[in-house]
């Protein structure tokens, strides 16, 4: 029997402008206008990752001022075991059976969230209407595999 886990915190990505305003080839980082980011943890399509309202779009010639990848994404948890048993047949013949299973949780491992404010509709006084996806979760990553999903794979293995 062997199992494998991997466990890790999220990977770091950068709240991003739109690069309109700073009249340059490079890319924009938006405004952070809270000093802590409240992280709400939630996943799907209306929902943000971490507080929406903690950023803003940049509307002035400068750069933003939040910082490169200030924010985390989701940890990840994966668990892997594979059982096998070796069975002689005759006196150099054996017979291997394995069972291997991928993701034995079944957990999901989401991206990080959409973190682009540019598509953020605003109302006049200046709270937000609309966050059409900025902050949403709306994936999965295979984790350096095919699937992400449990998968399971039986095999035999004849030596001799």
């Amino acid at each position: 029997m062997n199992t494998y886990f991997t466990g890790f915190t999220g990977t770091p990505f950068t709240v991003t402008a739109p690069a309109a305003s700073l009249n340059a080839n490079s890319p924009q980082i938006a405004d952070q206008v809270k000093d802590d980011v409240e992280i709400t943890h939630e996943v799907g399509a209306n929902v943000s990752w971490f507080d929406p309202t903690a950023f803003k779009p940049v509307t002035e010639a400068r750069f933003g001022t939040a910082g490169f990848n200030t924010m985390r994404g989701p940890a990840y948890a994966n668990l892997d075991l594979s059982i096998f048993r070796t069975f002689p047949v005759k006196a150099s013949t054996t017979v291997q059976i394995r069972l291997e299973i991928f993701n034995l949780t079944n957990s999901p491992h989401f991206v990080n969230p959409a973190s682009n404010t540019q598509n953020v509709s605003y109302n006049t006084d200046g709270s937000i209407r609309a966050l059409n996806g900025f902050g949403s979760i709306t994936g999965t990553n295979n984790v350096g595999r095919e699937y992400d999903e449990r998968y399971m794979r039986l095999g035999v293995r004849f030596s001799f």
